[in-house]
């Protein structure tokens, strides 16, 4: 599993075994459709980092769109961190 995918499953408390891959269903945090990807909102290569402050779980349709620049990262940003405040 990679390190940003197991850090955004351990702070919203995803059900998960590594050795069997098997995790719990992750919902799009923007449309609510099962999710596929958790993305960077700012790309690694950008210095985005691993934290949960900067992963959000997309399904593939916003995935595609947030690579497009469809989905802003100032938009990303705002929703995500709604959900991070409902968490706590």
């Amino acid at each position: 599993m990679k390190k940003h995918t197991q850090n955004y499953f351990d702070y919203f408390k995803i059900d998960y075994d590594i050795s069997t891959g098997y995790h719990d269903y992750i919902y799009c945090e923007v449309c609510g459709k099962i999710s596929v990807d958790i993305h960077h909102i700012i790309f690694k290569s950008q210095g985005g980092k691993n934290n949960v402050e900067n992963l959000i779980a997309l399904c593939r349709d916003c995935h595609n769109k947030a690579h497009a620049g469809i989905l802003t990262k100032e938009y990303l940003q705002e929703v995500h961190n709604e959900n991070i405040k409902r968490s706590c």
